[in-house]
């Protein structure tokens, strides 16, 4: 891994800054590609973005910036992307700060901004050194998320079509699976669940594999795929959707056909019944018929010591004296077949004999 400190001016920075939203932020001659297209949105606010310029007129430093060196010579920010957007709009005017824009300044104090001299370490190197360097300096600004810094290490023409249907506000993958999928696309959640889903959570090991490929077709079109099985089968939309592995579901059981009515009805059953309290783990539940996705209302101290004492220490099948530790609860109707969790449905067993009975 190659890394160089460098001092940079404002105004090297500065010259050629274009922002545009459908093409990205860039910088630096057109050499420095600030916000890649489709990429986090600008999110320091007003407080923050001001700061930074105080910072800069004081001439006090700046906090270290990096920027991945790419094999063409260009660049891309991996840490300090909000911090050069602020200065970048302030001298070419997009905001004033106490009604006095740039243009406003004298020439004493615009030469000073110009001039001030940020320190900034260029990356080099393979795919796994500049992952292992950037998440150890992930530590200042913004925190990157994961799928961000993977985004700085796998950077290519697959992964800026991918941004284009994944990391921006109201993209086509968040209007799609909305109901479904967790997080921000602009902070690459959408992007990273979907890879996640279709490499079976190998997401570096995928983009490695597909980084040159000249678009991500791939990925949109399996992840349509697992938003649209969802929709067909479940139809119904609840809250408790949002964020189930829904990928690792459709790979399973996209080839099993389903009555809909029926599935939604024993849905609705379920949603209501007070001894489900994992209400989520109901759809894996309905696919997997796995009852450890419900996490079953368990029996209460007071429910168990109640039917011990009943009992008289007395285990209901092999008719051997147990003291309360060395006993388990147990349902005698099983939840499965309409059992509730409810002291008269309850029996107190030896481990032995509840272990038995939950392998029949």
């Amino acid at each position: 891994m190659k890394i160089e400190l460098h001092e940079i001016t404002i105004h090297e920075v500065v010259e050629g800054y274009i922002d545009n939203a459908e093409e990205g932020v860039v910088g630096y001659g057109g050499r420095l590609n600030i916000r890649p297209k489709y990429q986090r949105e600008f999110i320091y606010d007003e407080k923050k973005r001001n700061a930074v310029i105080d910072t800069i007129q004081k001439d006090f430093p700046l906090n270290v910036m990096y920027w991945v060196k790419n094999e063409d010579g260009t660049f891309e920010i991996l840490d300090g992307q909000q911090r050069t957007i602020s200065f970048c709009q302030y001298v070419i005017g997009d905001f004033s700060i106490d009604n006095r824009a740039f243009h406003n300044l004298t020439d004493v104090e615009r030469e000073q901004i110009l001039n001030y001299k940020l320190m900034i370490y260029f990356c080099e190197g393979n795919d796994k050194e500049k992952m292992d360097w950037f998440r150890i300096i992930n530590i200042a600004g913004e925190r990157l998320t994961d799928q961000e810094l993977r985004n700085a290490t796998y950077t290519g023409p697959w992964l800026s079509d991918a941004k284009l249907r994944f990391s921006k506000t109201n993209c086509a993958a968040y209007l799609l699976a909305k109901d479904y999928v967790r997080g921000s696309p602009i902070r690459q959640e959408f992007l990273e669940t979907a890879i996640k889903w279709i490499a079976n959570g190998e997401i570096e090991k995928y983009m490695s594999i597909h980084q040159h490929d000249p678009n991500a077709n791939e990925l949109w079109f399996y992840f349509r795929n697992v938003i649209e099985w969802v929709e067909f089968t479940f139809t119904t939309r609840r809250k408790e959707m949002k964020g189930l592995d829904w990928g690792g579901l459709y790979d399973e059981f996209k080839g099993e056909m389903y009555d809909t009515e029926k599935l939604e009805k024993e849905i609705q059953t379920l949603m209501m019944d007070d001894d489900v309290t994992n209400k989520r783990g109901i759809y894996p539940y309905v696919l997997t018929r796995k009852e450890r996705h419900l996490n079953i209302r368990a029996f209460t101290e007071s429910q168990k010591r109640q039917v011990f004492e009943k009992q008289k220490g007395i285990c209901k099948i092999c008719k051997e004296e147990f003291s309360f530790r060395e006993m388990e609860a147990d349902h005698i109707t099983p939840w499965s077949r309409g059992g509730k969790t409810e002291t008269k449905n309850c029996q107190m067993l030896c481990r032995e004999c509840n272990r038995r009975k939950g392998d029949i």
